[in-house]
């Protein structure tokens, strides 16, 4: 296989970390409740902000015809208006940013002939995943700007497990074009890291359906839930199966329990292959638990929940590391 320039790699880690750094910010976003500050998507003229007073006040009014903005907000001056306002729209430009960083090297590298047949389709992909991203992410705002002041907590889940999967993937080809001498063929442990990944994803799903209803309020107690081991209430919605998804009391029950379960996969996978990275995984497990406490007795506070959810990245970065480590040796450099 054709080696590529060091410098794509470099380029990639760039990436990673601007896809890292915008899942923090969509976490602020959605904290703070400025998701649903700009009512229209202009991926192509929303460059800019706006400019002037009458500007302002234009756009102060197309927020207070929103749901939020009639029956939340409805009172808002401008000051405050700007207050929401400029996190979603960092959110949105640093979004179009990571677009312009990786599409244009893309093509560069291209045309330089530095990619390989390898690398080629699965940046392509990439770019794609990329496009989608920004396009779900619209299709989530528009569902918090009809008949209701918030936004649909499937599309949200859709939008931060897009996300963080594009996170991931890219993370996986940066090992793959990094230095392969830590890789131990080890089926036992890549299968174990690899089912980890899988439970890790189920995880986050229900924490993204705990912050779309924020559903992280409705018992701030732990360990039980306000007093309780099985809270009264997790089966009040009709079907009973609605409550899996719809119910915060019972969303907050899954997700707590299968965050100890996760934890508790972790640290054997630690403790039956005690490694570097295992090891790694095993603290930042541990680390995650102890925020995604803290969240919750705090009563859902905006920073303790923001690096709750970038702990729940960097151990999937964790676990993607031992996953790679697990692997046979290379022949060839990628």
């Amino acid at each position: 296989m054709q080696p590529v320039p060091p410098s794509v790699r470099n380029w990639l880690i760039v990436v990673a970390a601007m896809i890292f750094f915008m899942i923090v910010i969509g976490a602020l976003t959605r904290l703070t409740e400025s998701g649903l500050s700009m009512v229209e998507w202009r991926p192509v003229t929303g460059w800019l902000p706006p400019l002037s007073d009458t500007a302002w006040q234009a756009e102060l009014q197309k927020y207070l015809s929103s749901p939020q903005g009639r029956l939340v907000n409805h009172s808002f001056t401008v000051g405050e208006f700007k207050e929401i306002f400029w996190l979603e729209y960092i959110h949105r430009v640093w979004g179009r940013l990571i677009g312009v960083v990786f599409a244009l090297p893309l093509a560069w590298f291209w045309w330089r002939g530095a990619l390989n047949a390898h690398l080629k389709p699965r940046l392509l992909a990439l770019l794609v995943a990329g496009g989608l991203q920004g396009a779900l992410g619209w299709a989530m705002v528009a569902s918090g700007l009809v008949d209701r002041p918030a936004v649909s907590h499937y599309r949200l889940a859709a939008h931060l497990l897009l996300a963080i999967t594009l996170y991931a993937y890219t993370v996986w080809l940066i090992l793959e074009l990094g230095p392969q001498a830590a890789r131990q063929d080890d089926a036992k442990t890549r299968r174990k890291a690899t089912a980890l990944i899988g439970f890790l994803f189920v995880v986050l799903t229900w924490g993204a359906f705990m912050a779309g209803l924020r559903a992280g309020a409705a018992h701030n107690t732990f360990p039980t839930m306000s007093g309780h081991w099985i809270p009264p209430g997790l089966f009040d919605l009709s079907p009973w199966w609605i409550n899996l998804f719809e119910n915060g009391t019972t969303i907050q029950f899954i997700h707590r329990w299968l965050a100890k379960l996760l934890v508790l996969g972790v640290l054997v996978m630690a403790w039956r292959a005690p490694r570097p990275e295992t090891m790694m995984a095993a603290m930042m497990a541990f680390l995650q638990l102890g925020l995604g406490i803290a969240t919750i007795l705090t009563g859902v506070s905006i920073g303790i929940a923001t690096a709750h959810q970038a702990g729940a990245v960097l151990l999937l970065t964790a676990l993607i590391i031992v996953r790679h480590r697990a692997m046979p040796s290379l022949q060839r450099p990628v």
